[in-house]
């Protein structure tokens, strides 16, 4: 019998229509973590520009921040929330192996007809996400779709710590994503270099914790070895992006790269020959290193500050623990 599969109608693109972000309700300064890591808050701004961190109260969770995140990009979107077909939350810390966040979530913000997952691409799980939602949406197989990269880093931290601890922040930024009549993200430049996966992770597993063995699981990094491949090869995937997406620099209105580093973020816009005219976000002075929700949450601050920059091109890389990474250029809502 030769019977024919159906397959639902496709969409020439998608973009993004909406943001929403939730910070951590405590800004922590540098003043308050130096006593533990025998440093400086002259000597933290210097090496990553950040002032303060946004850290969750006790009893704020991963989930907490991610609800209020999407909750927010979905009321301004305007989208009904039973329309949504797709819901991907990007995160490291997810507090139980299962359920997802993102099943709990769609049924907190009323996205009853949603497939469901988490993605664990840490630092690059945003823009995973994004990639994934256009493609579905494209595909027919999503109406909408919320992106959401939520992270509770304080709860995975080590105040003594030196290599990572002072730079992390708790956060969740949210995207609602619909069929648009020409693309609003462009093709993604993405991959993952396990030989480097020892470069940033946790430093025990829950099994070694459980049993006794060691502490409780934080994360650690190598600091000079991540700062090297990030400001190096990553440039490289930024341009290759920008060529995927047949632009050039000048196209662009702004930057959002993952806010793990100022000095990365620097550098970055110094190799890739950004023009001045080119806005750069830069939220981790004031918010912290937040893993997947740092370009979400750094988008819907730029565009705060700036909303004449609504409609135009953006570059967004993320990159961390795997070694992780993707890119891809986006219409701001």
């Amino acid at each position: 019998m030769n019977i024919k599969l159906q397959q639902t109608e496709t969409a020439p693109g998608s973009r993004i229509l909406a943001m929403g972000a939730a910070r951590g309700e405590l800004a922590v300064t540098n003043n308050e973590l130096v006593a533990a890591i025998d440093s400086s808050d002259e000597w933290i701004q210097q090496r990553t520009g950040i002032v303060t961190r946004k850290r969750a109260k006790k009893g704020t969770s991963a989930l907490d921040l991610a609800v209020s995140a999407a909750q927010e990009a979905i009321t301004k979107s305007g989208v009904d929330p039973v329309e949504i077909g797709l819901v991907i939350v990007a995160t490291i810390s997810n507090v139980q192996q299962t359920p997802s966040l993102a099943a709990v979530l769609a049924d907190k913000v009323g996205a009853i007809n949603a497939a469901a997952y988490d993605s664990n691409a840490a630092c690059a799980g945003y823009c995973y996400g994004i990639a994934q939602a256009d493609a579905m949406i494209r595909s027919g197989q999503a109406k909408y779709a919320v992106v959401i990269g939520a992270e509770k880093l304080s709860d995975v931290v080590d105040p003594s710590d030196r290599s990572i601890s002072f730079l992390l922040g708790d956060g969740a930024g949210a995207a609602v994503l619909g069929a648009a009549s020409e693309p609003g993200v462009s093709t993604t430049v993405w991959g993952a270099d396990g030989s480097r996966a020892a470069a940033v992770g946790m430093n025990n597993t829950l099994i070694e914790f459980r049993d006794g063995e060691a502490a409780w699981p934080t994360l650690r990094q190598d600091g000079s070895s991540v700062f090297r491949w990030a400001v190096w090869e990553m440039a490289k995937v930024a341009r290759k992006t920008m060529e995927a997406a047949g632009i050039e620099a000048k196209d662009l209105t702004a930057f959002v790269p993952h806010q793990a580093n100022m000095r990365i973020i620097d550098e970055f816009a110094k190799q890739l020959g950004l023009p001045e005219s080119v806005l750069i976000a830069r939220d981790i002075r004031e918010t912290g290193n937040t893993s997947a929700a740092s370009i979400p949450l750094a988008m819907h601050q730029l565009l705060a500050e700036n909303p004449e920059a609504s409609g135009g091109l953006a570059l967004q890389i993320g990159f961390g623990a795997g070694l992780v990474y993707a890119s891809q250029v986006v219409r701001l809502p």
